[in-house]
């Protein structure tokens, strides 16, 4: 059972750790608590369920490429969603006090559940089976490959993002506005246009994070993000909000902790698990497992 319930976390905990870089990284560059991400998952999970229900008019097969427009759609239509959000909602409160952003990122979120629900309707919708599931057993150990179509994306996709961010220029600029604005200003960076590609960065990776939610437990709905979203927002403290590799371990471990007590306790308890793990890295780490501490910034 653990072995089982271990694969069942790594697919669940690598949907948790795309969905929490998108909270890490906003926070990395502007201290600020992005609430409205759950919204850009779920708006994700609808853009594929969109795309998987039209193109079986045009592939009559599944084939790698129609896979590839799926993921590549919901991550340009989250990720401008979450630049446009960044540049209407959040950039005229840049220099307002902290609480300000924070009731906007709030009201954006609820803008976004309800136009969703008045658009499409309240109830669930059930997601496009595209994928032929292959069942493998091994000593009692069940795996299929969406499992294993699951994993190998997100970690592709992680690994792709820090190659990103510590070998290019664009990435290296990130990280310099991450430190300090002003200096990053003086050096001839546009803050303004690094912040708008760290959303869309985040907002794409929390899009792809809905797509597979979806694949993976059938059925999307207008509020699906707010769970998973404060899941995924655990996952983030836990490795250290506003550090890339601190989300991604985050993530895996609340993923296999949530596994494990659905397998040992009950399924019931499952989702109190995030809470608890909030709670106690609060109390005992607030920095997280990677997270540092660091001056204010003014």
């Amino acid at each position: 059972m653990f072995i089982q319930q271990l694969i069942n976390g790594l697919t669940l905990g690598s949907i948790y750790a795309l969905f929490a870089l998108g909270y890490t990284m906003v926070y990395g560059i502007l201290l600020m608590i992005n609430f409205a991400h759950s919204e850009i998952f779920m708006v994700g999970a609808y853009v594929g369920f969109w795309v998987l229900s039209a193109l079986p008019f045009l592939f009559p097969q599944i084939t790698p490429l129609y896979l590839l427009i799926v993921f590549v759609l919901a991550m340009v239509v989250t990720g401008a969603l979450a630049a446009f959000m960044e540049r209407t909602a959040y950039r005229p409160l840049r220099h307002a006090p902290r609480l300000a952003p924070l009731i906007s990122a709030i009201g954006v979120s609820i803008f976004l559940q309800n136009i969703i629900m008045l658009t499409v309707g309240a109830e669930s919708q059930p997601y496009p089976q595209t994928m032929q599931l292959e069942q493998m057993e091994f000593g009692g150990i069940r795996l299929n490959t969406l499992q294993i179509f699951i994993f190998v994306l997100a970690v592709s996709l992680m690994v792709i993002l820090q190659l990103f961010i510590t070998r290019t220029k664009l990435g290296k600029a990130m990280r310099a506005v991450a430190q300090n604005h002003i200096v990053s200003q003086l050096m001839g960076i546009n803050t303004n246009t690094i912040i708008a590609v760290t959303f869309f960065i985040g907002g794409g990776l929390g899009g792809v994070a809905g797509v597979l939610n979806g694949l993976y437990y059938g059925s999307i709905k207008y509020n699906m993000g707010f769970l998973p979203g404060i899941k995924a927002f655990t996952a983030a403290v836990l490795g250290g909000i506003g550090n890339i590799k601190g989300a991604m371990i985050g993530g895996f471990i609340l993923g296999v902790l949530e596994a494990l007590a659905a397998g040992y306790i009950s399924s019931e308890y499952k989702d109190v698990i995030a809470f608890v793990v909030l709670i106690f890295v609060l109390l005992f780490k607030p920095t997280g497992l990677f997270g540092e501490e660091v001056a204010e910034k003014i």
